[in-house]
């Protein structure tokens, strides 16, 4: 009996010690999970907002300006150079860029406008030439939640690694919150995958947190992953992976002559240009006793060729200047970059999307479902329902906070007593901020803040800790 009492004791003592570094792990990710939260849910829920509105610009836009995109269809559409000059006599002392056709036979004729170094939108019909009207391109319903969503309207490039910074400490979010909500004994499916609906309290919004959370973490996931490429630090660097591993775009893609140097890139000149080919080298065009092309050539070229509308044709720049056809809002597979000779019409750069590299089609897949046009509108409601899931984590996680938080101070989980433990989370924080620089950056900041100076303020110190 007494051999039994103590083998009991001896149990209960080792499972006690064994909780011991269990609960130092979840009390050191808690933290990190806890003050990534804080920082960073305010930009998340800007980001989500402005996302979940501009998945569905098209149509919005189509509602705010249906008066300058739609006209009368009729039987016969005046030439492009037509149409030119129309513009040209409206706006004498501005130069067109670029145009955009439609493979709606009511829309009207896009063209881009430069005067005044202020670029804009022409609206032409091409029935009769006239002028529907102009946007001011940065006063245009997509470009400003495009602005807010990628630059939070501040604009500038402090603003758009803040962006950076909160999407990739989202990703920290899902891990984190991944190992708190994950079942440490026996649970029941209340609580851990199904909310507890009939709950109250706290329990009601730490279930309405972490379930959702978990539903939609993969989701969420890919989501973010979906838009890095046009971050400023991953997006280079995911483009510069994709370049030295021949896995993105093709270097060059020609059909006459040899591959000659250029350090123009097409984003450069050209407008609409897939993300696979904005970084593809323009060559330029030679004057051999060649007259330069009307558009009616090259949009024949453009048909000629197959391009799916809508595409794009920009204007040569200079004497050496090519036409692009570009066009990167079709579905990714009709995705195209062509540039011409503008004297003799002969293709020197053709990139389809059939020749670009693995990592590319992968990206370029990603970034179709980003913008809600991958598989139409179910793609736009799918991203919708993951953006007011994004909202309806942070404010439970608020409401959770403000529940749970003493008076007066920050509330936050308190620091684990396993210095070992806090060292190896701070360690594998510091290997995901290799994988995305801005993370380490910010988590070494943070390390000296809390070295050297918040622990040395005696208010902050006593709310923080």
């Amino acid at each position: 009996m007494e051999q039994t009492k103590q083998q009991t004791n001896l149990e209960e003592a080792s499972s006690k010690t064994n909780t011991k570094p269990r609960a130092s792990w979840y009390q050191s990710v808690w933290r990190w999970h806890f003050y990534a939260g804080l920082i960073f849910a305010p930009f998340l829920i800007i980001l989500a907002l402005s996302g979940a509105v501009y998945l569905f610009h098209p149509q919005i836009e189509s509602y705010l300006y249906h008066d300058l995109y739609y006209v009368q269809e009729e039987q016969t559409a005046l030439s492009p150079t037509a149409q030119v000059e129309g513009v040209k006599e409206a706006y004498p002392d501005g130069t067109v860029t670029a145009l955009t056709f439609y493979d709606d036979p009511s829309r009207t004729t896009e063209f881009s406008l430069m005067e005044k170094g202020q670029m804009s939108s022409i609206f032409v019909n091409p029935y009769d030439g006239k002028v529907a009207g102009t946007l001011n391109n940065e006063e245009k319903f997509s470009e400003i939640f495009k602005k807010v969503h990628s630059e939070l309207f501040i604009g500038g490039t402090v603003a758009n690694r803040i962006v950076e910074l909160a999407a990739c400490w989202a990703v920290i979010l899902l891990i984190t919150g991944l190992y708190i909500w994950w079942p440490r004994n026996k649970a029941s499916l209340w609580g851990t995958v199904l909310p507890r609906i009939r709950s109250k309290g706290r329990t009601f919004w730490r279930d309405l947190h972490a379930v959702p959370a978990f539903w939609l973490s993969v989701f969420i996931l890919i989501l973010i992953v979906t838009g890095l490429p046009w971050s400023g630090v991953m997006g280079e660097e995911i483009n510069r992976i994709a370049t030295s591993t021949n896995t993105g775009y093709p270097p060059f893609a020609q059909a006459y002559g040899d591959k000659p140097e250029s350090i123009v890139k097409t984003k450069d000149v050209a407008e609409d240009v897939p993300w696979a080919t904005e970084n593809v080298p323009v060559p330029a065009s030679t004057s051999s006793g060649y007259e330069p092309l009307s558009l009616e050539d090259v949009s024949y070229i453009a048909q000629n060729e197959g391009i799916q509308k809508p595409y794009t044709i920009s204007m040569p720049q200079g004497d050496k200047g090519v036409y692009t056809i570009a066009t990167a809002d079709t579905k990714p597979g009709d995705n195209a970059t062509l540039h011409v000779d503008q004297y003799s019409g002969a293709l020197l750069s053709d990139v389809r999307f059939e020749e670009y590299g693995i990592m590319a089609k992968a990206i370029t897949l990603g970034i179709a479902l980003h913008e809600g046009r991958l598989f139409g509108i179910a793609n736009q409601i799918a991203g919708l329902m993951v953006c007011l899931g994004l909202i309806t984590l942070i404010i439970s996680s608020f409401i959770m906070w403000c529940k749970r938080k003493p008076r007066q101070m920050l509330g936050a989980p308190n620091q684990p007593k396993d210095k070992k433990v806090t060292k190896t989370v701070f360690i594998i924080m510091l290997g995901l901020g290799i994988i995305m620089p801005l993370v380490g950056v910010s988590i070494i900041i943070i390390y000296l803040m809390d070295r050297y100076v918040l622990r040395k303020v005696g208010f902050i110190k006593a709310w923080l800790y």
